[in-house]
């Protein structure tokens, strides 16, 4: 029983220095994340979209610029081009395999578009 006393009593000294230590330290910690916050670079929600890809929505009528953009290929690219980056950004939008519907349509657009050789 005795030992038991001794053991909590122990156990109270050193929450209390524990205690004591951590609440002397706080004022020097908070100051010195406040300084590391001010260090990192302001951070906006455009830095995070990837600036390799074209930012906007789509044109009330397709061109040959946008065409090419939906397609990741020149406007001057040959139908064999087209043909191929047709096929490969359709298997990754593909309605059947959860893409979207209006993606595939203006993917579509985008390869007749530049197929026919039209503006």
């Amino acid at each position: 029983m005795a030992s038991s006393v001794i053991l909590a009593g122990l156990g109270l000294a050193a929450m209390g220095f524990a205690g004591r230590y951590i609440i002397r330290a706080v004022p020097g910690m908070s100051q010195k994340m406040s300084d590391t916050m001010k260090a990192f670079p302001k951070i906006d929600p455009s830095s995070f979209a990837n600036n390799k890809y074209y930012k906007g929505g789509f044109e009330p009528k397709m061109t040959r610029r946008e065409a090419s953009l939906i397609l990741g290929i020149s406007p001057t690219a040959s139908k064999m081009k087209v043909k191929e980056a047709h096929k490969r950004i359709m298997a990754l939008n593909h309605p059947d395999r959860g893409g979207s519907p209006l993606l595939a349509a203006k993917i579509n657009e985008a390869k007749d578009l530049l197929d026919s050789g039209k503006s």
